[in-house]
C-alpha cells in the first residue's frame, strides 16, 4: 500500500479506473465496506483519511473526533487498499477557502437545520478530492442518508464525471449503527442508543406490511426513542435525491433519526424503494460477532 500526502503524488500512482473511498478516518467495518464494493470496480482503490475543519460548527468538538492514524494504517492496508491519501490540512486548504458551495433545498432539513454550515464544508472537502484525485467511481455510506444525497447533486450540478456509489449501513451485531463516535458510549448509553435501530427496524417492519404513512412510520421510531430517554432531535422520512420531507412513502425514500446520548450525537436511517405494492428495506448488514470498535 502507498501512503501519500498530496493530490500530485496519489494521481502519480494510479493506475487505470480508480475508486476513491473519503473516510475522516478511525475505521471500521463500515468504512471496510466502501473499500470492498471499491475493489469490485476499481483498478486503483484510494481511501482519504482527513478530519475536516470546515464541516464541524461551533457546537461540534472538532478536537473530540476520535484519531489513529497507525491503527487506520494497518485496517486499510489488510483491506486491499492501494493508495491510502492522508493530506496535511495546507494540502487540502493551502489557504482559507474562498469558495463556497451552497447546495439549496437538499441540504436544508435535518442535518443542515441542525449543523448549520456542515454541508458547505462536505461539499468543499469532497469537490476537491473528485478534482484533485480525479476518480471515476465514488463510494459513501447509506448511514448518512443526507450526506449521499448531498454528494450525488454535487457531482450532478458540477458535472464531475464521477459515478456516486451508495454501500449499504453496517450495523453491530445488536443492530447499532457503526460510528467512530460509538466508543464514546458509555455501557448504559450504549443499551440506550440501541432504541435508534429498534424503531426504525419497527418501521422498515411496518412499511414491508403496507403502512406508507410518513406520521405513523415515525411515530414508530419516536415511541422507542422516547422510552429510551434519549435526547431526540429529529425523526424524518424524506426523499432519498432531494432530502426533502415527505409525507408518504413512495419511490426512494428514507426514514432517518437523529439523538443525542450524552455528549454523543448519533445518526441512523433505513432505505426504502417503493415500486407499485412492493416495498424493499435497505436495513444495512450486520455483524455476526464484534466490530473492531468493540475488540478495541
Amino acid at each position: 500500500m502507498i501512503v501519500a500526502d498530496s493530490f500530485e503524488q496519489v494521481r502519480s500512482v494510479v493506475t487505470g479506473k480508480a475508486g476513491l473511498a473519503p473516510t475522516m478516518g478511525y475505521l471500521h467495518e463500515g468504512h471496510l465496506s466502501l473499500f470492498r464494493a471499491a475493489r469490485e470496480k476499481s483498478d486503483t482503490v484510494v481511501a482519504s483519511i482527513f478530519v475536516n475543519p470546515l464541516q464541524f460548527g461551533p457546537d461540534d468538538d472538532l478536537s473530540r473526533y476520535p484519531r489513529d492514524l497507525d491503527r487506520d494504517h494497518r485496517l486499510a492496508e489488510e483491506a486491499g487498499v492501494d493508495v491510502l491519501f492522508m493530506p496535511p490540512v495546507d494540502e487540502m486548504y493551502p489557504v482559507p477557502p474562498a469558495t463556497r458551495i451552497v447546495l439549496d433545498g437538499v441540504a436544508d432539513y435535518f442535518e443542515g437545520a441542525y449543523r448549520p454550515g456542515h454541508f458547505e464544508g462536505v461539499a468543499i472537502v469532497v469537490a476537491k478530492l473528485f478534482a484533485g484525485i480525479q476518480p471515476q467511481s465514488a463510494y459513501f455510506g447509506r448511514k448518512d442518508a443526507q450526506q449521499l444525497a448531498v454528494v450525488h447533486r454535487l457531482a450532478r450540478d458540477l458535472s464531475f464525471p464521477v459515478e456516486v456509489v451508495p454501500v449499504s449501513t453496517v450495523r453491530e451485531a445488536d443492530g447499532l449503527a457503526l460510528s467512530s463516535r460509538n466508543r464514546f458510549l458509555t455501557a448504559p448509553q450504549r443499551q440506550q442508543a440501541l432504541a435508534l435501530s429498534r424503531g426504525l427496524l419497527a418501521a422498515a417492519d411496518a412499511a414491508e406490511k403496507g403502512e406508507l404513512g410518513g406520521l405513523a412510520l415515525e411515530s414508530l421510531v419516536i415511541a422507542e426513542v422516547d422510552d429510551s430517554g434519549l435526547d431526540l432531535e429529529y425523526v424524518a422520512l424524506a426523499d432519498s435525491a432531494t432530502a426533502q420531507p415527505r409525507a408518504i412513502l413512495e419511490g426512494e425514500s428514507f426514514l432517518a433519526v437523529a439523538a443525542r446520548v450524552g455528549e454523543t450525537r448519533l445518526i441512523d436511517n433505513v432505505a426504502f424503494s417503493v415500486e407499485g405494492d412492493l416495498v424493499t428495506v435497505d436495513r444495512g448488514q450486520t455483524l455476526e460477532g464484534p466490530s473492531v470498535l468493540e475488540e478495541e
